[in-house]
C-alpha cells in the first residue's frame, strides 16, 4: 500500500535529510554510548532499558533541532555528508577505545602526524567508515535537488524545525529527568560520547578559543633571567632532561611492579619518584604546561608565552630539543632543535636498525651527541648544557611498533593496534615492552653522561607527559578529561639521576612526597643554577638540596 502523498515525506527536502540523518547518526552512530548506558548499575534493568530509549529519542532531537538550521540547498548536504563520516569515526573510536571526544581531543586530532594516524588504521575502521557513515551520504547526494523555495520561506521553515525539536527535547528529557539529572551528576563523560553533538561543541569550542588566542608573539618572561655565579674550577652544568611518552608509572618495577620493565636502571643509582602527578592526559595538554612556570592550576593552554627553554636561553645556557615524536607543540621554535634523523655536520649515520625510514627508536636520540654539542654555541657550552629528548616512548595503539625485535622479554604481545581485540594479557606484555625499551634507553644515556664528567657535571631527568589506560574499566590509550581520567592516565613515572652523592642523598629523602609537573620548571632552573622572577623555590626539588 502507498501512502497518499499528503504523509510522504519530500525526500529531496533539506529538511526531511536533515531528520533522516539526525535519526542515522543518533541511533546508529551512538551505539557505544547506549552499550555505556546500558551497563551502568544506576540506570539497569527496565528502567536503564526506557532510560536509553527516551534518551535515544532526546539526542536525535536535539542533533535534528541543530542540524535544521543548516537545512540550507548546497549546504545540507556537504554538512551532513561531513557529519556522517565523522560520526562513523567517531563511533569506532569510542566503541573501541572509550575515548571520549571533547576540545582536548579535537586539539590532540589535529596534532597528529602522518605516524600516529597510520598507527589508527585498521580494517576495522575502514568497515566503521563505509558502513556507518559513507553509504548513507552517498544516498543523500544521490536524492535530487528540491525545487526553489524563497529565502524567507526556508527560514520560517529551519526555524520551526528547530524549534519543534528543542520542545520535543524538553519534554522528553522531563519524563526521565530524575534518572537524567543523576546519571548526567555521576557520569559527566557520558556528554562527550553523544555523537555528532560532541564534535560539533568541541570543534566549535576550539575554534573559538584559537580566535580569542591573542595574535603576535609570545609574552616574554623571564627578563631578568640569570646564572648565578659557580665556584672557580666547577664544571658547567650538562642536564639531559628525557620528556617520556604515554608511560605510566605503576608499570615500573622500579616502583614496585612485579615484573622487570626497569632491569638496567636497578643496577644504577637512580631516584625514582612514586607519586607524581601530570597536567594533562594528552601530549597536547601536558607539554605546554610542563615546561611553564605556572602549575597545572594557573596554566591557560590559550595563551601565547615563552616557556622554560626561553628562559633558560635567555640566562646564557646553550639548549638543544631533540625529537622522536610528533613535534615540540611550539617550545622549542625560539631554540636550536632537531629530529633525529636529522645528523649534525660530520655525524656518522645512524646504525642499521635504529630506523626503519618512517619511525626511528627512541635509542637514535643518543646517537652522535659529543658532535650535537659541538655544534652549539661554544660561549653558551661553556656555561652550561640543557639536552632534551623527547620521545616515542609507549605511544599506542601500536605499543609492539615502539620496542625493537631483540628486546620483547614479555610474550606473547598484542600485534595489533585494535587493542580491544587482543586478550589483556597480550596488551600489557605489549606495553610493558616499550618500558623495558625506554629502561636500556635510560640507562645507555646515564652511561653516556657518566663518560662527559671529564667536562661537565652531568645529570639526567626523566619524566613522562601523561599515562595510558590499558584495558581498565573498558578504557585505552589516554586523553580523558583531567576531572575524571582514571589514576592509570594522570600517575607518571619521575626519575633523576646525578654523580653527586650529597645532592642524590638530600634528593632521596624526597621520593616518595607527591610531586607533579608543576615542579619540571623550577627544578630545572635550580639544576642549571639559574634564576629569574618566575622561578619559585617551594617547587625546585633541589632547594636546599647541595
Amino acid at each position: 500500500m502507498r501512502l497518499p502523498d499528503a504523509f510522504r515525506p519530500d525526500l529531496r527536502a533539506p529538511l526531511t535529510q536533515t531528520w533522516l540523518a539526525s535519526l542515522w547518526m543518533g541511533l546508529a552512530c551512538n551505539w557505544p554510548l547506549w552499550l555505556k548506558l546500558q551497563g551502568l548499575e544506576d540506570v539497569s534493568g527496565g528502567r536503564g532499558l526506557l532510560f536509553t530509549i527516551v534518551f535515544a529519542a532526546v539526542v536525535v532531537a536535539g542533533t535534528g533541532a541543530l542540524l535544521s538550521l543548516l537545512a540550507w540547498p548546497r549546504l545540507s548536504r556537504a554538512v551532513l555528508g561531513f557529519l556522517l563520516l565523522a560520526s562513523s569515526a567517531l563511533a569506532y573510536f569510542i566503541g573501541s577505545y572509550g575515548i571520549v571526544f571533547d576540545p582536548g581531543m579535537v586539539v590532540n586530532t589535529l596534532q597528529t602526524d602522518v605516524r600516529e594516524t597510520r598507527d589508527l588504521l585498521s580494517w576495522r575502521l575502514a568497515a566503521s567508515l563505509v558502513l556507518l557513515g559513507a553509504l548513507p551520504a552517498w544516498w543523500l547526494w544521490r536524492q535530487p535537488a528540491a525545487p526553489a523555495v524563497k529565502p524567507l520561506r526556508r527560514l520560517l521553515h529551519n526555524g520551526r524545525a528547530f524549534g519543534l525539536g528543542l520542545l520535543a527535547m524538553v519534554l522528553l528529557m522531563l519524563t526521565v529527568f530524575a534518572d537524567f539529572s543523576s546519571t548526567h551528576r555521576n557520569h559527566k563523560e557520558l556528554r562527550y560520547l553523544i555523537t555528532p553533538l560532541n564534535a560539533v561543541y568541541s570543534i566549535g569550542a576550539v575554534a573559538f578559543q584559537r580566535q580569542a588566542a591573542p595574535k603576535g608573539p609570545p609574552t616574554v618572561i623571564g627578563v631578568d633571567a640569570r646564572l648565578l655565579p659557580r665556584p672557580e674550577g666547577a664544571r658547567p652544568p650538562l642536564l639531559m632532561l628525557v620528556v617520556g611518552e604515554t608511560a605510566r608509572a605503576m608499570n615500573f618495577s622500579l616502583n614496585g611492579y612485579a615484573r622487570p620493565t626497569t632491569p638496567e636502571l636497578a643496577k644504577l643509582p637512580v631516584l625514582s619518584f612514586t607519586d607524581v602527578s601530570s597536567c594533562g592526559t594528552a601530549t597536547a595538554a601536558s607539554l605546554p604546561c610542563m615546561f611553564s612556570p605556572l602549575g597545572r592550576e594557573a596554566f591557560d593552554p590559550r595563551a601565547s608565552t615563552e616557556n622554560l627553554l626561553d628562559v633558560l636561553q635567555r640566562a646564557g645556557l646553550a639548549v638543544l630539543w631533540l625529537d622522536n615524536q610528533s613535534g615540540c607543540k611550539g617550545l622549542c621554535e625560539r631554540v636550536p632543535n632537531a629530529e633525529t634523523p636529522q645528523l649534525p655536520p660530520g655525524a656518522a649515520a645512524l646504525p642499521p636498525g635504529l630506523c626503519d625510514g618512517e619511525e626511528c627508536f627512541d635509542e637514535a636520540l643518543l646517537h652522535e651527541l659529543d658532535k650535537r654539542i659541538a655544534a652549539l654555541d661554544p660561549e653558551r657550552v661553556k656555561r652550561g648544557v640543557v639536552l632534551v629528548l623527547h620521545q616515542m616512548g609507549s605511544h599506542g595503539p601500536a605499543y609492539y611498533k615502539r620496542s625493537p625485535p631483540d628486546l620483547k622479554p614479555f610474550q606473547p604481545e598484542c600485534r595489533s593496534n585494535a587493542l580491544q581485540r587482543c586478550a589483556r594479557e597480550e596488551v600489557i606484555n605489549g606495553y610493558d615492552n616499550t618500558i623495558a625499551t625506554t629502561d636500556r634507553m635510560l640507562a645507555r644515556a646515564i652511561g653516556w653522561l657518566q663518560g662527559q664528567q671529564a667536562r661537565f657535571t652531568p645529570g639526567m631527568y626523566y619524566v613522562s607527559d601523561h599515562g595510558e589506560s590499558l584495558g581498565e574499566k573498558g578504557l585505552y590509550l589516554h586523553g580523558m578529561p583531567y576531572a575524571m581520567a582514571p589514576r592509570e592516565q594522570t600517575h607518571v613515572p619521575m626519575i633523576l639521576w646525578t654523580p653527586q652523592a650529597d645532592r642524590a642523598a638530600c634528593l632521596t629523602a624526597k621520593r616518595r612526597q607527591p610531586v607533579s609537573h608543576d615542579h619540571i620548571f623550577h627544578t630545572v632552573m635550580g639544576w642549571m643554577g639559574a634564576r629569574a622572577d618566575v622561578y619559585k623555590a617551594e617547587w625546585d626539588l633541589l632547594a636546599g638540596c647541595p
